[in-house]
């Protein structure tokens, strides 16, 4: 092959173009004057945008992964937030709900209070005002136990009154507590009257049926289905014009000179908490007059028996 035939340039690795230097300066020269272009006529700001909504679909797709893990965990954070939260509501609404009964006790004891305090202002004999224990253990009877005895000044016998009406009497004494027997045990009796045609009666415990039972009215006796009972105050014991019950019943046999009249109590036994104890009429009502003495043995000078073998 001739010689001038062959090419004599170095090969494109061994080429070298501008130094570095020419370039650093070349570069920063052009980086420069870009941003001074940038700066005073917004050159770039068109073709940044451009390059902004192009980029945009590959940014979107890029930051999928990252949103899709983001809104999973929110969405498990979410639910158990919930599930917190939803306990949360129902332990509160559990205390909410405790807490209107205890209101709603509380105003029911409250009302029976300012009854016991208004009926206290009526009556004029001394009451005691006491809260009922527990019920008598004998399942037979119809009995109650409250937190007052003679220690506190309680009597045998003293009537027990709510705000409602009567409810028994104490029948047994201790020194804390007493033992109230109420109208509706079978051992019950109370002088009452019926105001509207003023028809005195007794009301007697009828414990199978929770009423009471008046006895001894004539069958042809105006009492009516709804006539008011109260107590007549002819016992010594219990005040008169205290609710007793309400007629519910009137039954009149042919072949009995009675009718027989069911009441319902003015003041049911069930549920009762706070209670008045009443003294007696007893030692209030005026002495019953003496019998007077005979004649002979009136005067201060009767003789007395002289002793035998003696002369007066």
């Amino acid at each position: 092959m001739p010689l001038g035939t062959l090419d004599r340039s170095p090969p494109p690795f061994f080429r070298q173009g501008p130094s570095a230097l020419t370039r650093v300066v070349f570069f920063a020269s052009l980086a420069i004057c870009l941003m001074a272009l940038d700066t005073r006529t917004g050159l770039t700001a068109p073709l940044r945008t451009a390059l902004a909504a192009a980029l945009h679909p590959v940014q979107q797709l890029m930051l999928a992964p990252v949103l899709a893990m983001a809104g999973g965990r929110d969405y498990l954070g979410g639910i158990t937030q919930a599930r917190e939260s939803a306990e949360s509501a129902r332990a509160q609404l559990a205390r909410q709900g405790e807490r209107a009964l205890q209101v709603e006790q509380l105003l029911r004891e409250n009302e029976r209070l300012r009854g016991l305090l208004e009926l206290r202002s009526r009556v004029n004999v001394v009451s005691h005002a006491a809260q009922v224990i527990y019920d008598a253990a004998d399942p037979y009877t119809r009995k109650i136990v409250i937190d007052r005895g003679s220690s506190h000044g309680l009597r045998q016998g003293a009537p027990v009154i709510n705000e409602v009406g009567v409810l028994g009497q104490v029948t047994r004494l201790y020194p804390l507590t007493a033992e109230v027997t109420l109208l509706t045990d079978r051992d019950s009796a109370l002088p009452v009257l019926l105001p509207r045609k003023a028809i005195r009666s007794i009301a007697m415990g009828e414990p199978r049926r929770g009423a009471l039972e008046l006895r001894f009215v004539a069958a042809n006796a105006d009492v009516q289905v709804g006539d008011v009972v109260e107590t007549s105050g002819l016992d010594g014991v219990y005040p008169g014009g205290y609710p007793v019950g309400t007629v519910r019943q009137v039954d009149r046999r042919t072949q009995s000179d009675f009718a027989q009249i069911e009441l319902t109590p003015a003041a049911p036994p069930d549920g009762v908490r706070h209670v008045l104890v009443l003294d007696p009429l007893a030692p209030l009502l005026p002495a019953a007059p003496a019998a007077s003495a005979p004649a002979s043995g009136a005067s201060g000078s009767a003789r007395r028996p002289v002793p035998r073998g003696k002369t007066p």
